[in-house]
């Protein structure tokens, strides 16, 4: 039988001590500087050394050894395992799989087809929000079994916890500010993840979002973390439909009615050739401003969500490539740099 306590010391061993020690290097990986990871290092090999300890106190024990005080402590240990420990273990070990199972399952849900729309869009929030509202309720509820297997007395023990929540909601009055705003955010569908949106001066892709942050990443990979309380005013570019208003400068001295004749062309050939990007055919909105160095003309194309930026880019191309075709001049300044001394002087006999 030594043999059979030595695999089981060492399978309690190794276990306990991996998952004790990667539980205290995930806390100093959330911490939010890196001075404390050194704390949360060495709590890890104390736990390692605890999980030693355990071990041995089971084999002195089992075997029959006198060394104390590990003697007294594997018999404690077999003790509490036979009365509490397996429902304990058992309780955290369904906690557990139920944390991990949730992204998993969660990933099942079917979801939209459609490449941006809506519901996709609320398809992903809600999934997010469901994924970590699910997770801290699996945490709570299993903490609560372990403690009521501990003998602790769970009903005193949501008083204490209602008043100090209490004492803590009047003293984190911004944190369930930002609670309530990302509930009615997500109530009012205002926003969710992959919109792109503009909070006050920055503006992003909304990457992730619950109650409490929304998460945006610019143009240049930068990521922001907004507070939802703080989370205004807020402007939405993909809700539902956009729209791409490009205007294109000529000359003076071009002929306006032919220029906007090949507006109009390459505006409707563009529209045949990414038909599947517009909510409605494009529309030459004629004149729109006589401006220092030239005449603006706007052309407006109705396109579904997020493919306005594309439409504007290509037709930019296409114009450009067009009228220097037909020989229009897209006017620019002009600007006569001189170095040097002062200007000649004409001498008139």
């Amino acid at each position: 039988m030594s043999a059979v306590h030595l695999v089981i010391a060492l399978f309690l061993f190794l276990m306990v001590g991996r998952l004790g020690s990667k539980a205290f290097l995930l806390l100093g990986r959330a911490t939010p500087t890196e001075k404390d990871d050194a704390l949360f290092r060495l709590l890890a090999y104390a736990w390692w050394g605890v999980s030693l300890v355990l071990a041995l106190s089971y084999l002195v024990y089992t075997l029959g050894l006198p060394h104390e005080p590990f003697r007294t402590f594997g018999e404690r240990l077999l003790l509490w395992i036979g009365a509490k420990g397996v429902a304990g273990g058992l309780i955290l070990f369904f906690t557990w799989v139920a944390f991990l199972s949730l992204p998993r399952l969660l990933a099942r849900l079917p979801e939209p087809e459609e490449a941006f729309s809506r519901r996709q869009v609320r398809a992903k929030t809600l999934r997010a929000v469901s994924e970590t509202a699910l997770k801290v309720l699996v945490v709570t509820v299993g903490g609560l079994f372990f403690l009521s297997n501990l003998g602790l007395n769970i009903s005193a023990l949501l008083a204490g916890a209602g008043v100090a929540g209490l004492a803590l909601s009047l003293a984190a009055q911004n944190l369930i500010r930002d609670l309530i705003s990302g509930f009615f955010i997500l109530l009012e569908d205002q926003y969710g993840v992959g919109d792109v949106v503009k909070i006050g001066q920055l503006g992003g892709v909304v990457e992730r979002f619950n109650l409490r942050v929304t998460v945006l990443r610019d143009l240049e990979g930068r990521v922001h973390f907004i507070p939802n309380s703080q989370a205004q005013p807020v402007t939405v570019l993909t809700q539902e439909w956009a729209r791409a208003v490009v205007d294109v400068s000529v000359a003076y001295k071009e002929d306006l009615d032919r220029a906007l004749g090949l507006l109009r062309e390459e505006a409707e050939r563009l529209y045949q050739d990414w038909k599947d990007r517009f909510t409605e055919p494009p529309e030459v909105l004629g004149v729109e401003a006589l401006g220092e160095n030239g005449v603006v003309l706007r052309v407006v194309f109705p396109t579904k969500a997020k493919e306005h930026w594309d439409v504007a880019r290509e037709f930019r191309r296409r114009i450009k490539n067009r009228f220097d075709l037909e020989g229009i001049e897209i006017p620019f300044p002009h600007r006569v740099v001189r170095f040097g001394g002062p200007l000649p002087v004409k001498q008139v006999d």
